[in-house]
């Protein structure tokens, strides 16, 4: 009875402690993720900032070095965004003009072919799309107004990298004051761990997002895509959130080719480029550049980003993985948390796991049977 009762005790506790976490992340949301962020692309700075330290040059001024040459980076970016939106947006007038018309002309076709509709109501499929976007109005308002809360948020961002590359030691010292030395050993294979993981995540992000900018726009200007340059990149910046990324990014210049170009041909050939690059992004890219550190499962994947986009939106989503990653491995040298480093990764199924070894055996019995 006693030992029920401490178990029970310990899931109370820990019941009270997620409900208690969750209410934080969220009434803190404006202050918490622009440090989580900050703290990601800390990581992604530090070899350059690492290596320019180990060429002589003072922390202070390599920290200031590199925050800089980043932001001259990322400023650069979005000036070739904004040079692209703007020519979209002065033609959007035009553009929402033509979308009613290719409207209007697929209700044509679909009323010929399936029976006339209700002459009272002509243009029913139209009124349906310009409601939907009546209703979604508001919430691209929202979603403008929290871009940019977010965007005046990021601002306070290089002086959390800075501080975050500059303080590195000073973290690490305070985390071992706070454990028995003979713990140290341990926390220092965490730390380095960790480190190792975050570092080569999110360089590797970064380096699939470039590749997709190239492929996404090279592949919508074969197809004769109208901003192609500009589809092309908004769909692989979302590969900055993992799974999803592909497939919402792949919406945008599908949807653009159906309804504003109004060329169902080539809506299926938008189609079939971006069936064509999650493969290679799954199967290839990811895999090769970013590696197989993030040992988590898919199924665990998943849950962390819709959680995350729960609690803190596209942020929530983009930070949910790599975050997830950095608890795996404290659970996988702590004895008291390895059901959970197992239940987290990807071991114990590879009975079950399709491979080529499995495939061969397969078609082997296939050839047999004929």
């Amino acid at each position: 009875m006693g030992k029920n009762s401490i178990t029970l005790q310990k899931l109370t506790f820990g019941l009270l402690f997620g409900i208690l976490l969750v209410y934080v992340l969220v009434v803190a949301r404006e202050f918490l993720y622009p440090i989580f962020i900050a703290v990601l692309f800390a990581y992604l700075l530090y070899p350059v900032e690492k290596q320019m330290e180990e060429w002589g040059v003072p922390r202070i001024l390599a920290n200031f070095i590199t925050v800089i040459l980043a932001m001259a980076l990322f400023i650069g970016a979005i000036m070739l965004l904004y040079k692209q939106l703007t020519v979209f947006i002065t033609d959007f007038p035009g553009l929402q003009n033509k979308a009613l018309a290719n409207l209007d002309r697929l209700q044509q076709a679909l009323e010929s072919r399936y029976g006339n509709g209700d002459p009272q109501n002509e243009h029913w499929l139209r009124n349906q799309v310009v409601d939907a976007l009546e209703l979604s109005g508001t919430f691209l308002r929202s979603l403008l107004k929290a871009t940019t809360d977010t965007l005046v948020k990021f601002g306070l961002m290089p002086v959390y990298i800075f501080l975050a590359l500059y303080y590195r030691n000073k973290f690490e010292n305070f985390i071992y004051r706070q454990l028995s030395s003979y713990t140290h050993p341990k926390a220092q294979k965490i730390i380095d761990e960790i480190s190792d993981v975050t570092k080569h995540y999110m360089a590797g992000v970064v380096i699939v997002i470039l590749i997709l900018c190239v492929i996404n726009s090279t592949g919508l200007l074969l197809i004769g895509v109208e901003y192609a340059v500009l589809l092309g990149i908004l769909s692989a910046l979302m590969n900055f959130i993992p799974y999803f990324g592909t497939l919402i990014g792949g919406a945008i210049p599908l949807l653009y080719t159906f309804i504003i170009q109004g060329d169902p041909h080539k809506a299926l050939w938008v189609l079939i480029l971006f069936i064509f690059v999650q493969f290679i992004e799954n199967n290839i890219l990811t895999p090769n550049i970013t590696g197989g550190k993030v040992n988590i499962n898919p199924m665990f994947t998943i849950l962390s980003i819709i959680i995350g986009g729960m609690i803190w939106g596209l942020p929530g989503m983009f930070v949910a993985v790599p975050y997830l990653a950095m608890f795996k491995i404290y659970c996988d040298h702590n004895e008291n948390l390895s059901a959970w480093s197992f239940m987290l990764g990807t071991e114990g199924t590879e009975e079950h796991a399709l491979t080529l070894d499995k495939i061969k055996k397969a078609l082997g019995l296939f050839k047999d049977a004929h």
